[in-house]
């Protein structure tokens, strides 16, 4: 079975891909809603997603994602690929560095930005900017699944390539 058809079958089976009446963060209606985190709880399935985010890591430096959802993901691709990575707060702490990431970030470095879902794209500017701001590279966002609702354009105003190992319309058609 080919990689791509096992991970969308693996989260399809673990119920990350659900059917129904939904509100996005984005604040957009959805009759799907993709939860990657009923995925990554599994220890196979992780294994599962850090293999295939690995495999399409590329010339990166560095790997970088947004608490909560895309933490695991970042884990995950780092110990299959043995790159260092950051995780990128929300907000700063109020204490100590109130610093807006954790990890080793050095100047110029190409960072690749693992994010679980993308929609509209906006919580993975925030990343971006983060990471830019530190004065890191960024030239690709890869996600596991893209929902192809404006990401893709959004990221590449940005000069950010999009890629994604599967599309909602992707997981759609393998539910059918």
């Amino acid at each position: 079975m080919a990689e791509s058809t096992a991970l969308r079958e693996a989260l399809l089976a673990s119920g990350a891909v659900r059917f129904g009446d939904f509100t996005l963060a984005s604040g957009a209606k959805s009759d799907v809603y993709v939860d990657i985190k009923r995925a990554w709880t599994d220890p196979a399935r992780l294994r599962l997603l850090g293999r295939s985010l690995a495999h399409r890591v590329g010339d990166a430096e560095r790997l970088a994602g947004m608490e909560l959802g895309a933490v695991p993901l970042v884990v995950a691709t780092a110990l299959e690929t043995g790159l260092p990575y950051v995780v990128v707060r929300k907000a700063a702490k109020t204490h100590g560095t109130q610093q807006r990431y954790e990890g080793d970030l050095p100047a110029h470095a190409r960072v690749l930005i693992i994010e679980d879902v993308t929609t509209t794209g906006g919580s993975v500017v925030d990343t971006i900017e983060i990471v830019r701001g530190a004065g890191a590279r960024v030239d690709r966002v890869l996600c596991v699944v893209d929902r192809g609702a404006g990401a893709t354009e959004r990221l590449a105003a940005l000069g950010v390539r999009l890629e994604s190992l599967t599309t909602l319309a992707e997981l759609r058609g393998a539910s059918a």
